[in-house]
């Protein structure tokens, strides 16, 4: 595939359990012969958390977070593009120069993804609205503490209630934010079309293919979740791995690559 994105919308094959253990072997073949740009990539979104993380907790003041909330998945889909492009250059044989690849992530400024990271941006803001309401409704009336020390109050009866409820429905937002991203990213960078086109596409071809889909979107919330317990360093790990395979994924979907990883 050229760097001049191709026109239209691909006709995207069924997907298979199949297809997911091979974007994952692809993934660590990429991720290993381009170790130097995982950790580049990954650093970056790493340190970042770390900072904002350290002016919380020196500052205490959370609102530093929503400045995260609203920062990460501005930047992020930048470092997706970058890891596709490289797995991209890898399938291909081309040389992975760092000028071409960074100017491939910056052409993308240019194009639809910042769109697609404003939807983002949108969905997160709600999401932390909607997370305050909740608190509101089911923490409202409770003795005043501390909760950011005090954890007693989640064993209780409306804590557990309320942790309940925050979690199906911040799962909601999850789904959506994971179906109208899981293929639209890889999408963007490989395709000349829309960002609207693009999210509707990945959402109805998640709905399409529920089973394998949501078992990928759960191998991927259960495998970031681990990775950022030892301190977020194992983001070093899950990032660029996880890029590297989405790419793959989306590739054998859009062109039928399939085989062994190289």
């Amino acid at each position: 595939m050229p760097d001049t994105p191709k026109p239209g919308v691909p006709t995207l094959a069924d997907v298979t359990f199949d297809h997911l253990k091979t974007a994952l072997a692809r993934g660590w073949s990429d991720l290993t012969k381009a170790p130097l740009f995982a950790i580049v990539f990954a650093g970056t979104y790493v340190l970042c958390g770390w900072f904002m993380g350290w002016i919380t907790w020196r500052t205490g003041q959370s609102y530093w977070l929503v400045f995260a909330a609203i920062g990460f998945p501005l930047i992020a889909p930048f470092f997706a593009v970058g890891l596709y492009d490289v797995s991209r250059r890898i399938e291909q044989g081309r040389p992975l120069d760092w000028s071409e690849i960074l100017s491939v992530i910056l052409r993308q400024s240019k194009r639809q993804l910042p769109s697609i990271c404003a939807i983002i941006i949108v969905v997160f803001l709600f999401w932390f609205f909607v997370a305050h309401m909740i608190f509101a409704l089911f923490m409202g009336l409770a003795t005043m503490t501390n909760v950011s020390s005090s954890y007693d109050i989640y064993l209780s009866t409306d804590g557990i209630t309320m942790l309940t409820v925050g979690t199906l429905v911040g799962s909601v937002f999850a789904s959506v934010l994971y179906m109208i991203t899981v293929l639209a990213l890889p999408m963007l960078l490989d395709r000349e079309i829309d960002f609207v086109t693009a999210m509707i596409t990945s959402f109805q071809y998640v709905q399409a293919h529920p089973v394998v889909m949501f078992a990928w979107a759960g191998f991927i919330a259960v495998f970031t979740f681990l990775s950022m317990l030892p301190g977020f360093f194992g983001l070093f790990l899950s990032l660029p791995l996880l890029g590297h395979a989405t790419w793959h994924l989306y590739d054998m979907l859009a062109y039928g690559t399939d085989g062994d990883p190289a």
